[in-house]
């Protein structure tokens, strides 16, 4: 794997590449002797990366892995943690929130490919991402209580809304790991194999996305990421725009005419 940063800087703790010819771009977590534990540093390299995506046409799919097969993201480097005040706090949370959040209103999609631990902020990383795949032996968690702090990347949030109230409360006040196998059955992931086989899954899964239209791959990433966070009414509005925008597109006119001619269409992004 080429291991090449976008733009000027150049992060050793996140390693960078992108496969052209597939339409892929790869982020990985680079310090697998801390558990790709985060830092701040880390964030913020992360938020810039996935806000660059947002004018990239020519991407169809992202994946968010970490290195080494022991863990995703053990989440916040503790030792950045140690001694924090609470406006130093108030910052880190904020920091935490704005990565996650380019995260999930990326106009790409984005895989995450969970290769082991994801505690804390790396569980909070894993469910800003549109798609989660997970190694066997991958855990999920929120423990921070055990800390005698709270979730505050959005994880109380975004938990909640997965899972429901009652059973995202009993996780995190429990603090205890989700293996794999259940939180695909709580529907947190989408799939789970075996962890010499997730980067192939991981690959085929962004291929699948990128066959059908990428413009309306955002859209519908718009719309649900987007809508969400929007009464019904707000959302059903945001909807049927964004319906009505892709019939000002060729991939449109492309589409229904394959369908009508039974051929496959071949969609331009324009």
């Amino acid at each position: 794997m080429s291991e090449v940063m976008p733009d000027n800087t150049d992060t050793p703790d996140i390693l960078y590449e992108e496969r052209g010819d597939a339409g892929l771009a790869y982020v990985r977590l680079n310090r697998p002797a801390k558990h790709n534990a985060l830092t701040a540093a880390m964030l913020e390299r992360l938020a810039e990366i996935f806000r660059a995506f947002d004018s990239r046409t020519d991407l169809r799919a992202v994946v968010l892995t970490g290195a080494g097969a022991a863990a995703f993201c053990a989440g916040t480097d503790i030792a950045e943690l140690d001694g924090l005040d609470e406006a130093g706090a108030l910052a880190t949370a904020r920091r935490g929130q704005e990565t996650c959040e380019a995260i999930e209103l990326c106009a790409v999609p984005v895989i995450a490919a969970v290769n082991g631990l994801a505690a804390g902020g790396g569980c909070e990383l894993a469910l800003a991402c549109h798609l989660r795949l997970a190694a066997t032996h991958a855990t999920f968690s929120l423990p921070e209580l055990k800390l005698g702090m709270i979730p505050a990347y959005g994880g109380t949030q975004r938990l909640a809304r997965a899972l429901g109230h009652g059973r995202a409360l009993a996780a995190m006040l429990a603090g205890d790991s989700l293996p794999a196998e259940e939180a695909l059955r709580l529907g947190l992931l989408n799939r789970v194999v075996a962890v010499e086989q997730l980067a192939c899954e991981a690959e085929t899964l962004a291929a699948t996305v990128s066959r059908v239209a990428p413009l309306a791959v955002r859209a519908c990433l718009a719309a649900v990421t987007r809508g969400a966070r929007l009464p019904l009414d707000e959302g059903l509005d945001l909807e049927a725009r964004l319906f009505a925008r892709l019939f000002s597109t060729e991939d449109v006119r492309e589409g229904t005419r394959a369908f009508l001619e039974k051929r496959a269409p071949q969609f331009k992004g324009k």
